[in-house]
């Protein structure tokens, strides 16, 4: 009989080749892979042998609840033996990953944790923008935008009112709520960026401050699941910053007649 266990395996922001090597070799032994919503389908090619079960959430739709993955975590662990916890990001951010070995460890299971690389700091790094950056950005927050509650967090406010970097996750539904928050705070001005499908190739983008940003949300018809990133290293990306130069060098641009060829200059 095989021992249970439970192995818990941060999948990573998307991108298939973003998982760490211990987390393929977590796969390569699990005899039953419980995955998330949001992880790359490809991974489940690592588990060829394994048992595998929907178990993801989206916003409006869950295949179980919390408390059904965990009984069966624990049913799959005794009747099968290693059960991997397949879960996007890393499974300690947002992931719900403690109460899931809290759970597994109450039944005597062994429990074992994969750390992923979470989304929060690989989709802005692929876009190009650091988080913290020297004389910019000396800290950043991640925030969720909605609670277990379905409210926005009190914490966007504190995040608000201080001077580092804000990112924000499951965010999208409560952007004006947000962007409320970070205007009353005199922060108008700051630019924001929102990555959906970021790492993946239907990955999305949209770029403008916290004034603009909601217009061109919906322009891009950018949706769910995306990320938030507010602050001003935003426009320190070397990807990124021809969209704010455009706007900020030219002051008073109704003036100038010749503006789209200025512009263009720039973007060249």
């Amino acid at each position: 009989m095989k021992r249970p266990k439970l192995i818990l395996v941060g999948a990573g922001p998307g991108d298939a080749e973003l998982i760490t090597l211990k987390g393929i070799k977590a796969l390569q032994q699990a005899d039953v892979v419980l995955y998330d919503a949001l992880i790359n389908r490809e991974l489940l090619d690592h588990a060829p042998r394994a048992i595998k079960i929907f178990v993801g959430k989206r916003k409006g739709f869950h295949a179980y609840s919390q408390d059904e993955i965990n009984r069966l975590i624990v049913r799959n662990a005794f009747a099968h033996g290693t059960v991997v916890r397949l879960k996007g990001g890393d499974p300690f951010i947002f992931g719900r990953g403690t109460e899931e070995t809290d759970y597994a460890e109450g039944f005597g299971l062994e429990t074992e944790v994969v750390p992923g690389i979470t989304s929060s700091i690989a989709v802005p790094a692929r876009q190009g923008i650091s988080l913290t950056k020297r004389n910019v950005a000396e800290s950043f927050w991640v925030v969720t935008g909605t609670t277990s509650s379905g409210k926005l967090s009190g914490d966007i406010r504190l995040a608000a009112q201080s001077t580092a970097t804000v990112v924000i996750l499951m965010g999208m539904g409560k952007l004006g709520e947000i962007t409320e928050h970070f205007r009353n705070a005199g922060k108008g001005e700051v630019p924001v960026a929102v990555i959906q499908n970021g790492t993946t190739v239907n990955e999305n983008l949209g770029c403008g401050t916290v004034n603009t940003i909601g217009d061109i949300v919906r322009d891009k018809k950018l949706g769910s699941p995306a990320i938030i990133v507010i602050g001003e290293v935003v426009r320190e990306s070397t990807r990124l910053k021809h969209l704010y130069e455009a706007v900020n060098v030219l002051p008073e641009q109704e003036k100038y007649d010749d503006l789209p060829e200025r512009i263009t200059l720039f973007k060249r």
